[in-house]
């Protein structure tokens, strides 16, 4: 096993698409059990192309795709700039096949390194009196 502090990813974005396929490395297989009975999965992922120094050295942006941001921390954003480039989604579970996972809404890019998947608890991950500030509300979704 990985010593304190080792991150180790466990799949892949293999396609993306309306239907894009995760798939998951044999090793880590078997804790998909019971994965089915979720509709939603929260991927946890690696921005792989923005692993470099200066996309980690970013601390602060203006949120492209946000009509009005201004300058920005990027952990007051999604900005995939940042420190460690990690990210997570919310996806639909469409399917599980073995070691392979087909799932749709992902916003990751192929090719992607899987660091986690959690299952998605309407009781525990919503929040329906969170507050964002006036610019979080125009552009995209994520």
């Amino acid at each position: 096993m990985g010593g304190r502090g080792e991150l180790r990813f466990i799949g892949e974005v293999e396609s993306v698409g309306d239907i894009s396929t995760i798939r998951i490395n044999p090793e880590f297989c078997p804790g998909l059990l019971g994965v089915e009975g979720f509709s939603h999965l929260i991927l946890v992922y690696w921005m792989h192309l923005r692993d470099d120094e200066e996309n980690r050295r970013e601390l602060q942006v203006t949120p492209r795709r946000h009509e009005g941001a201004l300058l920005t921390g990027v952990f007051a954003c999604r900005s995939p700039s940042r420190p460690n480039p990690i990210a997570l989604t919310v996806v639909k579970l469409e399917s599980v096949d073995g070691c392979s996972l087909r799932v749709s809404g992902l916003d990751a890019l192929e090719g992607s390194p899987i660091v986690d998947i959690k299952p998605y608890s309407p009781r525990g991950d919503a929040v329906p009196d969170a507050r964002t500030p006036e610019w979080a509300d125009h552009g995209p979704p994520t």
